[in-house]
């Protein structure tokens, strides 16, 4: 029997949340989660497919991108474990949205571990909110603020490398 697909509702709503918090770049409606059954790829636990560029130009369509969780491995996974998996996912995701990818130079465990633990902050941080709006919390608001402000970039990029003749 072959890999079986279905629409992944679930998976859905998670992505949708984390692309929100993290990745305004990524067009919600042009990215669709699956779950596959089946799969005899070894180790894999999701993947990240894109409409490549001649595929756009055929289809007269713009970029468009898939993911997919693998439901023998993913299913398993710790929540903790689920979220960074699907952040990893759409970390490959580029700023162009164009049907390209970015490479595992740059969507690397450091590099998703500092992402989740931006997303763990917000999402502490939403809370939080909801806690200030009811009344409660003010010393918190100072240290959120301090957080807010410490911000940096959480993307390490590649070093650059240089050849000389």
């Amino acid at each position: 029997m072959g890999i079986r697909y279905e629409l992944a509702e679930d998976i859905q709503t998670e992505i949708n949340d984390i692309a929100r918090a993290l990745f305004p770049h990524v067009k919600l409606d042009s990215v669709v989660c699956i779950r596959s059954f089946g799969s005899s790829s070894r180790g894999t636990i999701a993947r990240c497919h894109a409409l490549g560029k001649a595929m756009q130009l055929a289809l007269g369509r713009k970029g468009f991108y898939v993911i997919e969780v693998l439901n023998k491995r993913f299913d398993k996974l710790h929540p903790q474990d689920k979220t960074k998996t699907l952040i990893h996912e759409l970390m490959h995701i580029p700023k162009t949205f164009g049907g390209g990818f970015i490479h595992h130079d740059v969507v690397h465990e450091r590099n998703v571990e500092r992402m989740y633990q931006h997303y763990v902050n917000l999402k502490s941080k939403e809370g939080f909110v909801d806690s200030i709006l009811r009344g409660d919390g003010i010393d918190r608001a100072r240290e959120v603020s301090e957080e807010v402000r410490a911000a940096d970039d959480f993307i390490q990029k590649p070093k650059k490398k240089f050849w000389f003749s």
